[in-house]
C-alpha cells in the first residue's frame, strides 16, 4: 500500500498475514463501534421519556437475544482466534531448509554473525526468496528484534536463545529497531536488513561487497567452535567414539537424549547452551555430573561458536574431533 504511509511495506512472505489478521481485527472493531453508537441514539430517541408522568412497560427478558448476542460474539472471538494462531505457528516454526544467522544484541548495538564466518554490526544482509532463521541472545539486558517491514518482532533474552524466522520477497533496504527500551541510549539501537538477489548476495558473502561496519572473517563459527573445543579440553572427555567421561556429540543436534533423571529432552540450541554454563542441570543417562561449568568463561560468541561446530558434527567419521 505505497499510498497509504502509515502502513509499512510488506516485504516478506508472512507480512500480508499479519496484515490480514490486523485488518480483520480494525474491521471488527469499526464495525460494533459504529454499530453500538447507533443503536445508543436511535434507543435513545425511540425510548425517551415524553411526559412527565409516563411509566415505561416492564421487560422481564428474552432469553433468545441474550443467547443470540452471546454466542454470536462467541463464535466470531473463536474464529479470529484460529486464524490468528495459524499465523502465529507458521510464523513460529522455520522451514527445515532456513540459513541459520546468530545474533547477539548488546547495548546498544546488533552483532551479526554468519554461518561462513562473515560478520556484521547493526547490518544484516540475506538472499531473497530464502528463509533466514535467526538464533538470537542477550549479552545484558533484554533487547527486542523487529523489521517493521517483514512484520517479524521477537525479544532478545539474556541467559537463553530465541529464534525468528523470515523470508524477504524482493531486494531493499529495510529498517531495524530495537522495540525494547535497554538503556539510555535504546533509541540509537537501530539498523538495517539488506536482501539482495542470491548472485548479488553470494558475491557479497565472498567479499565484492563491502559495509563499513562489518567485514569477511576468514574463520566460520564452526571451524572456530572446534578449535575452541580443543583448546578448553572438551575433546577429551566428550570422544567421538563415546567412550569418555561425557558423551560423544557427534550427530546428537536434533535428536532426543535419555537423562539420569527419567527424563527425555530434544538436543537443541537451548539444551546445549545450558549444558555448557550449567551441566549438572540435564545429566545424560549413564554418566556423571562431572563437567565443570563454564559461566563466565566462555563469552556469548564462544558459545554461539561452540554451539555452530555441535551442530556441525555428523556420524561419518568417528575418530579424531568428531568430523
Amino acid at each position: 500500500m505505497p499510498g497509504f504511509p502509515i502502513i509499512p511495506e510488506q516485504a516478506s512472505t508472512a507480512a500480508w498475514r499479519v496484515d490480514a489478521v490486523f485488518f480483520l481485527l480494525s474491521a471488527l472493531t469499526a464495525f460494533f463501534t459504529l454499530l453500538v453508537g447507533v443503536l445508543i441514539v436511535y434507543f435513545a430517541i425511540k425510548y425517551r421519556r415524553r411526559s412527565e408522568d409516563e411509566i415505561p412497560e416492564q421487560t422481564t427478558g428474552g432469553n433468545k437475544l441474550e443467547i443470540f448476542w452471546t454466542v454470536t460474539p462467541l463464535f466470531m472471538a473463536m474464529g479470529v482466534f484460529a486464524v490468528a494462531a495459524v499465523v502465529y505457528i507458521q510464523m513460529q516454526d522455520a522451514p527445515p531448509n532456513a540459513m541459520e544467522v546468530y545474533v547477539v544484541g548488546r547495548q546498544w548495538m546488533w552483532k551479526v554473525i554468519h554461518v561462513d564466518g562473515q560478520e556484521e554490526i547493526n547490518e544484516l544482509h540475506i538472499p531473497v526468496g530464502r528463509p533466514v532463521k535467526l538464533i538470537m541472545t542477550s549479552q545484558d539486558v533484554i533487547h527486542s528484534f523487529f523489521v517493521p517491514d517483514f512484520r517479524v518482532k521477537q525479544d532478545v533474552v539474556p541467559g537463553r536463545y530465541t529464534t525468528m524466522w523470515f523470508e524477504a520477497t524482493h531486494p531493499g533496504r529495510y529498517h531495524l529497531f530495537c522495540a525494547e527500551y535497554c538503556g539510555t541510549e535504546h533509541s540509537g539501537m537501530i539498523g538495517w536488513v539488506t536482501a539482495m538477489e542470491p548472485s548479488d548476495y553470494e558475491d557479497w558473502l565472498g567479499g565484492t561487497v563491502r559495509t563499513s561496519e562489518g567485514g569477511a572473517s576468514t574463520t566460520s563459527p564452526a571451524a572456530a567452535g572446534e578449535a575452541l573445543f580443543q583448546d578448553l579440553g572438551c575433546a577429551s572427555c566428550h570422544r567421538a567414539t563415546g567412550d569418555g567421561p561425557g558423551p560423544s556429540l557427534v550427530g546428537v543436534f536434533g535428536k532426543p537424549v535419555d537423562l539420569a533423571s527419567g527424563q527425555q529432552v530434544q538436543v537443541d540450541d537451548a539444551y546445549i547452551r545450558e549444558s555448557i554454563l550449567n551441566p549438572a542441570a540435564k545429566v545424560v543417562k549413564g554418566y556423571q555430573p562431572v563437567m565443570p561449568s563454564y559461566q563466565g568463561r566462555a563469552t556469548e560468541d564462544q558459545l554461539i561458536q561452540l554451539l555452530a561446530y555441535i551442530k556441525s558434527l555428523g556420524a561419518a567419521n568417528p575418530t579424531g574431533s568428531g568430523r
